[in-house]
């Protein structure tokens, strides 16, 4: 039995005016050139143009309707308020953090401070040693019938 072949299709001459590519993986459009890269004017309150990424947020019906009456109101764009709030957002609440941190910090240099060399926190440390070491049930017992060579170890530990 013989396999017939079957005929091939002529391969398209252009893809929407375009130049084509033929190669070992068939039949593909030419690589774009890329787009000419634009220089940016950034003024002194925005920060630096860098590349933005498509995020998707679920937003309440109420914020998106205030939004959008705003982007009416303000004749902007709903992206470009959107980031101007999320971008005083998050200056707010980094500086909140900032000044929490700052507080400890503050606190901790204040502590080190007063006791540089720990001496206090040991002296505490030995007093509550002292005084509730008998009752510490971590510390164990020593068992008061013991072996021969329990008994010498003792002995040769006081001695």
């Amino acid at each position: 039995m013989v396999a017939s072949k079957r005929p091939r299709r002529k391969a398209p001459t252009s893809f929407r005016n375009d130049a084509v590519v033929r190669g070992a993986g068939g039949v593909r459009p030419a690589p774009r050139p890329k787009a000419p890269v634009r220089e940016v004017v950034v003024s002194r309150t925005r920060a630096p143009a860098r590349a933005r990424m498509a995020t998707t947020l679920r937003l309440d019906p109420a914020l998106l309707s205030g939004l959008r009456l705003l982007q009416h109101l303000e004749k902007q764009p709903l992206n470009r308020l959107i980031n101007e709030a999320l971008r005083s957002y998050v200056a707010r609440r980094s500086a909140e953090a900032e000044g929490g941190l700052q507080d400890i910090l503050d606190r901790v240099r204040a502590y080190r401070r007063s006791d540089p060399d720990f001496e206090k926190m040991w002296a505490e440390f030995v007093d509550a040693e002292a005084r509730y070491g008998a009752e510490d049930p971590v510390e164990g017992s020593s068992q008061k019938n013991a072996g021969p060579a329990q008994t010498l170890v003792r002995k040769l530990l006081r001695a």
